[in-house]
């Protein structure tokens, strides 16, 4: 199948999963600035997207894409790093034109998994896992809450501070992913390519700002002692 045997078409598998992850963080990101205006809004946001099948098929669905993304970024590299051999080793200067998140995507994406790995630590492991196996209290406070888990998480600097580093690297994998997305699937003229670049740098800080505006002001919510503000 030319989706796996091409280099071509391991590239359009890429783009279209990554895509498709940005439309979900563009969501995500939407969902969350909802707890900056009414934690019980959030929660009821939370609660409709527990443990419910059509939550639960979405969440699998998801997973598959973040999961074949991860695959084919890693073929892809590997390809690459084979295709070049030696050669990479003699590079001492970085070439013209090259974005550093182009020469950077492995690294960025290695802290972009770890970063999900915490954010599935701090809140699906305490949520919507929790609902499934029939224990809604497990991570202290109910499946639901939500807001409360926001509170919980970002009282802690530690994991305020990880959380930051975690948006920055998202920013960089996105702003090259998104327009090299578009490229792959035929965007790849003068003018629409850079048009693409703009857009992606425009878009990718939309959604990282959004993120980021929700750790801040919980953080700092924390940091005043003011829990149920």
């Amino acid at each position: 199948m030319w989706l796996s045997n091409s280099s071509i078409g391991r590239k359009v598998v890429m783009s279209v999963t990554g895509i498709a992850l940005v439309l979900f963080l563009t969501f995500h990101m939407a969902m969350n600035l909802v707890a900056l205006f009414s934690g019980e809004a959030y929660n009821m946001v939370c609660e409709f997207l527990g443990a419910n099948w059509y939550a639960l098929v979405a969440t699998v669905g998801l997973a598959a894409l973040f999961v074949i993304h991860i695959i084919y970024a890693f073929w892809l590299t590997m390809q690459n790093r084979a295709a070049r051999g030696h050669e990479r080793y003699a590079v001492t200067a970085k070439p013209k034109n090259v974005e550093w998140a182009s020469q950077n995507m492995l690294v960025l994406g290695i802290i972009v998994i770890l970063g999900l790995a915490l954010h599935f630590v701090n809140f699906w492991y305490k949520m919507q896992f929790a609902e499934i196996i029939g224990n809604p209290m497990k991570g202290g406070l109910h499946a639901a809450d939500g807001y409360g888990y926001i509170m919980q998480t970002f009282s802690n600097p530690v994991f305020f501070v990880l959380y930051i580093i975690w948006l920055i690297a998202l920013w960089f994998h996105l702003t090259h992913g998104f327009w090299s997305s578009m490229q792959t699937l035929g965007w790849n003229n003068t003018i629409w390519i850079n048009r693409w670049k703009c857009i992606s740098n425009i878009y990718s800080t939309i959604i990282v700002l959004g993120f980021m505006l929700v750790a801040v002001v919980f953080f700092l919510k924390n940091m005043m002692g003011c829990g149920a503000c």
